[in-house]
């Protein structure tokens, strides 16, 4: 339900005082009947009544909505701050409440850097339009011009100083009303929370050791459930004898559909044994199915593939004299959550109430009321936070889980929640990918043609549908796998930011779109844009060096995009960075840029690597970051969202690479899947923002993956002297590649 209609002011005082402001004088916000009027902007277009978005209670206090999952970009805080800004309240005022298909809006998935440019800009826009409503009605009242009244801290004065609480401001019937396309906004040279770093309200809880994740859930009566996984894609479950399991302490019901197998019992680690019981009394019939993982580079280039020309340019004048190429691979890459996937769902009155830390709530609900083969009404879906989430990781199948668990046992509260070795083996991974390219160079040392050709699967998979859903697969009734689509330019998949930003006389990019998965695959944190900037950037370097040029000064020559050349400016500026500049010994420099899908932030990372020659060991010893994401809500947000950026593309860059056999994924637990450890982390990480007051909000979330990897990549060849092209760079490669 996305909106809520209170028929007159009589019910809202006697319910105990909510007010739902979606209220308007008739005429200032009325369109013509039958006009072609512009959409509103950001997720407006897609939920245009105001009552999606702000809700007033009649004691004054505010609650905003947002279709958008707070996964930990902060996103939450800096909604509040756009909110109270436009409304001109206090920020403790306010209360933002995220993705629930029962309270707010539908924004579909929470990715792609997409939640301030959309919903923060729907939030702005009605905030604004509700402020201008409420103004517009105390004038009413005292029957004065509207340019008369001001707003602030909640209140409209009036001319003689008469103050009317927002809270007191409702009139006789409320209406649903459709957001206009334009609002007036306050002039950013105004702002007095925008723009300031504001303390993260979602912080406290998860530093002090208070209820902040979705595993930390716990209802009245709750009972603990585990899943059974099969030990390998495509495994049949040919018998369970769960007798013995049932008489365990606390087991409270073993369940079984096809080769879906779970048991539940009253406490969790009642439940953790009783799943290990119920895991040797199983027995599973395996395929060898999974290619060789040294040959997947062969095998991603082999395999049947859709293949597309996504970028053409041709300048027959442009003539090339020195002509290099290269091939570039990344490994299928998992999510690496802290916290294994949880869920808590219960059956109450026919309605299946599911906690998930998804990414998208009415997808997820889509899913699992087809998989229950109930109607939409009969399943909600409420975000809550996990405790590791960037992209389609176990999420939505643990949500499956649960649904599918508490459906035979109506009432009570299921708890569910992964094993570590079922995240690593069982979670969607980020794809492989192979890029190949070719490029010369002009007698001037400038680029005249330019191609690029890259191999990958899709690079989403999220539910939407029942199929995507393990829990689904794996019921004696299963649902198949959807097919396997391209995400469509100009964001894309595999081909985000394949497109290069800088400016070629000649250009020509290839996607050569593999529908055959060998692993389970979907969406991970900026697509195919991290395996594409690493590619790009690393190339941009090795051309470079070819003209005898400084990296820097060649990205700029390169470069028309003015925003761009600032923050490559402003990063090389920070770093302290000069032309012919030697690092000290055994460490080396790199720089990189990319613009997040060529439409979002902009990012710049100039980077410091120590290599140990003796053994290979790479170490960031400090990244500097420049960023223009337009306008700022939270510096401190903002600053947070790069810095983890640099910190989780060094980890999949140095470290991180799914392992597998022809039958199974062997990495799955920390020892077979390092990530990146305390000790490793830089001396120093520096971000620092060009603001752009006025201008629209750019997604900043996953603009530096890339750079970061390339930076990275380019440092070690600067260390070395060796020019390493296969993710991860280890320790083994960088050796292997320094005593060759």
């Amino acid at each position: 339900m996305n909106a809520f209609v209170i028929p007159d002011r009589r019910s809202v005082l006697k319910g105990g005082g909510a007010l739902i402001v979606s209220f308007s004088l008739r005429n200032a916000f009325a369109q013509e009947e039958g006009a072609a009027a512009p959409k509103p902007p950001g997720s407006l277009a897609q939920a245009p009544y105001l009552d999606s978005w702000i809700r007033i209670d009649a004691d004054g206090s505010i609650t905003v909505f947002t279709g958008k999952a707070e996964l930990g970009q902060g996103f939450k805080t800096a909604f509040q701050q756009i909110a109270a800004e436009e409304l001109d309240v206090p920020f403790e005022s306010l209360k933002v409440v995220t993705a629930d298909t029962g309270r707010t809006p539908n924004e579909g998935y929470t990715s792609g850097s997409h939640s301030t440019p959309d919903s923060g800009t729907a939030i702005q826009n009605a905030a604004a339009q509700v402020r201008e409503i409420l103004v517009a009605e105390a004038a009413r009242r005292r029957g004065l011009p509207a340019e008369n009244f001001r707003t602030e801290d909640g209140m409209v004065i009036s001319p003689d100083g008469e103050r009317f609480r927002y809270g007191d401001l409702i009139p006789a019937e409320t209406l649903h009303v459709r957001a206009r396309p334009k609002s007036v906004l306050k002039d950013p040279a105004t702002f007095k929370i925008m723009g300031q770093p504001v303390p993260r309200v979602d912080i406290p809880a998860k530093v002090t050791g208070g209820a902040a994740y979705v595993q930390d859930m716990r209802l009245p009566g709750m009972v603990h459930a585990r899943v059974v996984r099969p030990p390998s894609y495509g495994a049949e479950l040919t018998a369970c004898d769960s007798a013995g399991v049932e008489k365990l302490p606390g087991v409270v019901k073993v369940i079984r559909d096809g080769n879906f197998l779970a048991v539940v019992a009253a406490r969790e680690f009642q439940a953790v044994k009783a799943m290990k019981a119920l895991s040797a009394a199983s027995k599973w019939k395996e395929t060898a199915s999974l290619p060789e993982q040294q040959d997947l580079p062969r095998v991603l280039t082999s395999l049947p593939s859709q293949d597309t020309t996504i970028f053409q340019r041709s300048d027959p004048s442009a003539v090339g004299r020195i002509t290099i190429e290269a091939s570039y691979t990344r490994p299928c890459q998992s999510h690496g959550s802290i916290g294994p996937s949880c869920a808590v769902a219960q059956l109450t009155d026919g309605v299946m109430t599911v906690w998930t830390h998804t990414q998208g709530v009415y997808p997820d609900r889509q899913g699992i009321a087809e998989m229950l083969r109930v109607p939409l009404e009969s399943v909600r879906c409420i975000h809550v936070e996990g405790s590791g989430c960037y992209g389609h990781n176990g999420a939505d199948d643990a949500a499956a889980d649960a649904a599918l668990i508490a459906r035979a046992l109506p009432g009570v509260p299921v708890r569910v929640q992964w094993m570590r070795e079922q995240e690593h083996a069982w979670e969607p991974f980020g794809p492989a990918m192979v890029t190949k390219l070719k490029a010369s160079l002009d007698g001037n040392g400038a680029i005249s043609d330019w191609n690029f050709e890259v191999w990958s699967n899709t690079h989403s998979m999220r539910p939407g549908g029942a199929g995507s859903m393990l829990a689904a697969q794996h019921m004696a009734q299963p649902f198949a796998v959807p097919a396997p689509k391209p995400l469509p330019l100009p964001e894309g998949g595999g081909d985000r930011n394949a497109i290069p930003i800088y400016r070629f006389p000649n250009a020509h990019v290839v996607h050569h779109f593999i529908p055959a998965m060998p692993l389970r695959i979907s969406a991970m944190r900026s697509l195919g844009a991290y395996h594409n900037v690493f590619s790009i950037e690393s190339f941009m370097d090795e051309l470079a060096t070819a003209a005898g040029a400084d990296p820097v000064e060649f990205r700029l020559r390169h470069l028309e995009d003015r925003r761009g050349r600032d923050v490559i400016e402003k990063a090389a500026q920070e770093f302290g960075w000069r032309k012919g500049q030697q690092a000290p010994p055994d460490r080396g420099f790199g720089f990189a840029f990319a613009r997040y899908k060529n439409l979002a932030a902009y990012c710049a990372i100039a980077s410091e690597v120590e290599v140990n020659s003796e053994t290979g060991r790479p170490r960031l010893v400090r990244a500097v970051a420049a960023v223009d994401s337009g306008q700022v809500v939270n510096p401190d947000g903002l600053t947070n969202q790069i810095e983890g950026a640099i910190m989780q593309s060094m980890s999949w860059t140095l470290y991180e690479s799914v392992s597998f056999d022809d039958t199974r994924i062997t990495s799955i637990d920390w020892q077979t899947y390092p990530i990146l450890r305390f000790d490793s982390v830089p001396e120093s990480v520096e971000v620092h923002i060009i603001n752009r007051p006025g201008l629209p909000f750019l997604g900043s979330g996953e603009t530096g993956q890339g750079p970061a990897a390339a930076s990275i990549a380019n440092a070690i060849a600067n260390a070395t002297g060796k020019r390493l092209r296969d993710l991860p760079l280890t320790r083994r490669r960088i050796k292997d590649a320094i005593d060759a």
